[in-house]
């Protein structure tokens, strides 16, 4: 069994358990939480939520929006369930343990106003894994590809629901392509290291049945000129701050 440490993230909000080593959650799932326009009353769905990161920092910024999180592994999920306990949560998310290929019927069609995900980076085939399972899963396509990924958020979400994916900025192409003539309105939201470097991840928004432009917006840039993070990054990291990717915030 592997070992298990607890993790605060949004200034203590939220208390996280994974495992001290294998995959382990970054700023990526905070990310990907704030981005997400869940509003109370709502339900939201994370396609392989993992350890439940994104799903629990959404749970805490948005208060009386209800949260399901889909897992392949029983020991992720297991995690995710004490740690919104830990968090105060547990009353609004519920985690399903299922392969995405061949959802579980408790996951109902069009039933979600929103759904999230981080899929995995690497094609299958075309990386080494790492040599912890939990992370070689969570990093690497299994019998879920990024095709079977989308079609999974177009199956469960509402008509003029929202898609919210953080992707690897060198794969946007293949995202874009999977989501043309099934999502419009799209948004690309790139994620600076630092001001005048490329951009390693991106978040992408995309509404069903949705048919306006795709915007390319001006993103956040995540580090200062010193070692800590901008003002805006550390507003989202700490203070649960959200991000506005509707494309009318003047301050992006």
């Amino acid at each position: 069994m592997a070992e298990v440490g607890e993790t605060a993230l949004l200034g203590g909000r939220v208390r996280l358990l994974q495992p001290e080593k294998g995959y382990r959650a970054a700023i990526d799932p905070v990310f990907l939480a704030a981005s997400v326009p869940a509003r109370e009353g709502e339900r939201v769905l994370e396609l392989g939520c993992g350890t439940g990161a994104a799903l629990l920092c959404l749970a805490a910024r948005v208060q009386g929006c209800a949260l399901t999180g889909l897992e392949l592994q029983p020991f992720a999920a297991g995690l995710v369930r004490e740690s919104a306990d830990l968090t105060g949560v547990a009353d609004r998310v519920t985690v399903v343990e299922g392969d995405l290929s061949d959802p579980p019927p408790d996951l109902k069609p069009n039933s979600f106003h929103h759904v999230m995900m981080n899929p995995p980076f690497h094609e299958a085939g075309r990386h080494t894994p790492s040599p912890h399972a939990h992370k070689a899963q969570s990093h690497g396509e299994g019998t879920a590809d990024l095709a079977a990924w989308v079609q999974g958020a177009l199956r469960f979400l509402k008509s003029r629901g929202t898609l919210t994916a953080i992707y690897p900025a060198d794969r946007l192409e293949h995202l874009l392509a999977l989501l043309a003539g099934r999502f419009g309105d799209i948004r690309v939201f790139p994620l600076w290291p630092r001001q005048g470097l490329p951009a390693k991840r991106v978040i992408v928004q995309a509404r069903r049945d949705a048919r306006g432009p795709t915007l390319l917006l001006p993103g956040l840039v995540l580090h200062g000129e010193g070692s800590g993070y901008a003002p805006q990054a550390e507003a989202v990291l700490r203070d649960a701050a959200p991000l506005d990717l509707s494309g009318n915030n003047p301050n992006l």
